[in-house]
């Protein structure tokens, strides 16, 4: 069997890796689950070996299929820009973004950097504030597009992924039991701030804000050190930390969406590539920072 590259078929291939699901892949790329199928097996034919395995939380790549996707994902960002250059329309300019201090790391790191090196041209600033603040950055025109959290109920961006917010604490910590429970968030303007103090008044459950507008870093700190108690998304809670049993007494904390807002003049190829991107990288499997 002739073995030339077809950009289409490793598309396909990658999409489906990158959703886990036929359904998913199906759903953004306008194909059926049969003409996917098809094309996933032509593609195992072409390369003498199986590239994924179903199992109880969906698709996963064999070995051979994660060889392969390293190698497709740079060609097909190389076959994009060349097109791109091709009809005109290289991207390029400046593109303002802003994220969580959350997201970042486990979400969009590596993405943003494969999106730097295959867009040269592109002069990409970043932002990186509590969730109310960049759609108020939105809103004002200061950064063009933002990936922001807000709870389901509410979410007004185009919704990338849902996750459950979730208490965390050190390893085997002590801070869940303590009474006024001990609470550190990444800022006042958190956008998790809300529902966690909501939860604890609902649960009659008293606490004490023992540290917020220190970062990130310094939340994570105070949460290792077993001083205080934090809210995260599941997904991105570090993996030296826990997340609390529910056993430990603590009220469950809602959902939230990871929402992507456009700002009405981003417009053009930069824009959307880099709406590309961030989509995409929602769509693979994350691990935490």
């Amino acid at each position: 069997m002739t073995r030339n590259l077809d950009i289409a078929l490793l598309r396909t291939f990658a999409t489906v890796a990158d959703q886990r699901s036929m359904t998913r892949a199906s759903e953004r790329l306008h194909l059926t689950q049969g003409a996917i199928s098809q094309q996933i097996a032509r593609l195992e034919g072409m390369v003498g070996d199986a590239l994924l395995l179903r199992d109880p939380r969906g698709l996963r790549l064999t070995p051979a299929g994660e060889r392969l996707l390293r190698r497709v994902r740079p060609l097909i960002a190389a076959n994009d820009e060349i097109w791109s250059e091709i009809e005109g329309g290289v991207a390029s300019g400046p593109v303002r973004l802003g994220l969580p201090f959350d997201l970042i790391g486990p979400c969009f790191a590596s993405a943003l950097k494969e999106y730097c090196e295959a867009f040269p041209r592109i002069d990409l600033s970043l932002t990186c504030a509590s969730s109310p603040d960049l759609l108020d950055l939105i809103g004002e025109g200061r950064i063009d597009i933002a990936v922001v959290e807000e709870e389901t109920g509410s979410a007004s961006g185009e919704t990338l992924a849902i996750d459950r917010l979730v208490w965390v604490s050190a390893r085997a910590g002590q801070a869940p039991l303590r009474s006024p429970l001990p609470i550190s968030l990444v800022a006042e303007t958190c956008v998790f701030r809300p529902a966690v103090l909501a939860a604890l008044a609902q649960a009659e459950r008293a606490s004490r804000m023992v540290f917020e507008n220190g970062g990130l870093d310094a939340t994570r700190t105070m949460v290792r050190m077993d001083m205080a108690v934090s809210a995260w998304l599941a997904t991105t809670v570090p993996a030296d930390l826990d997340i609390v049993a529910p056993d430990a007494g603590l009220p469950p904390l809602p959902s939230y969406a990871i929402t992507l807002h456009r700002a009405d003049g981003a417009r053009g190829a930069a824009f959307d590539e880099l709406v590309r991107t961030l989509r995409e990288a929602m769509a693979r499997p994350r691990l935490a920072a």
